[in-house]
C-alpha cells in the first residue's frame, strides 16, 4: 500500500498531517508534482516532479497507482481513474471519491466547466478552512486504522 498525493495544489495543512501519519504509520508517501517540492527527510517520505503540463500529474499518479492504493486529490477526473483502478481517493476536504459517487462528481464538474465555457458565473470552491482539515485527519485516522485492522500495514 502506498500514499500517493496530486501534491500542486494539496493544502499545506494537509501536507503537514500526511507526512506525520505517514511517519507513524510507516507507509511509503510519493508526492507528486510539477513543481520543485520540498519533502521531509523520512525513508518512506519521497516525491516525483515531473515536467509537462498541468495533468502531467496526474498521469504520472494514474500510472503507478494500484489497487489498495491510497490518493489525495481534490481533481475529480484523476479520483474517477484512481478509483477505476481499485484504489482509493480521498479529497482534501476529507471526503472519499467511490465508485458509488465518482460518476456524479465527474457529471457535475463537467456539466459547471461547460457552464463557465459559456460564460455563466458559477463562483469557486469554499475556503478551506479548521473544518476542512479536521474533517480530512478524521477520514485519513479512519483509514489507516482499517488498514492495520485487515493486515494491509503494521
Amino acid at each position: 500500500m502506498r500514499l500517493y498525493v496530486d501534491a500542486d495544489a494539496c493544502p499545506r495543512a494537509i501536507k503537514e498531517i500526511l507526512y506525520r501519519a505517514v511517519v507513524r504509520v510507516k507507509v511509503p508517501l510519493i508526492m507528486v508534482s510539477n513543481l520543485n517540492l520540498q519533502v521531509p527527510d523520512a525513508s518512506n517520505i519521497s516525491g516525483i516532479n515531473v515536467p509537462g503540463g498541468p495533468d502531467a500529474a496526474d498521469d504520472k499518479i494514474a500510472e503507478l497507482v494500484e489497487a489498495g492504493d491510497l490518493v489525495v486529490t481534490a481533481d475529480i477526473p484523476l479520483a474517477d481513474r484512481v478509483v477505476s483502478k481499485g484504489a482509493v481517493a480521498l479529497d482534501p476536504r476529507g471526503d472519499f471519491y467511490t465508485e458509488e459517487t465518482i460518476k456524479h462528481r465527474l457529471a457535475v464538474r463537467n456539466l459547471m466547466d461547460q457552464l463557465r465555457s459559456q460564460g455563466a458565473n458559477t463562483g469557486g470552491p469554499a475556503t478551506f478552512n479548521l473544518k476542512d482539515r479536521q474533517a480530512f485527519a478524521n477520514q485519513l485516522d479512519k483509514f489507516f486504522a482499517k488498514g492495520r485492522a485487515n493486515g494491509d500495514f503494521l
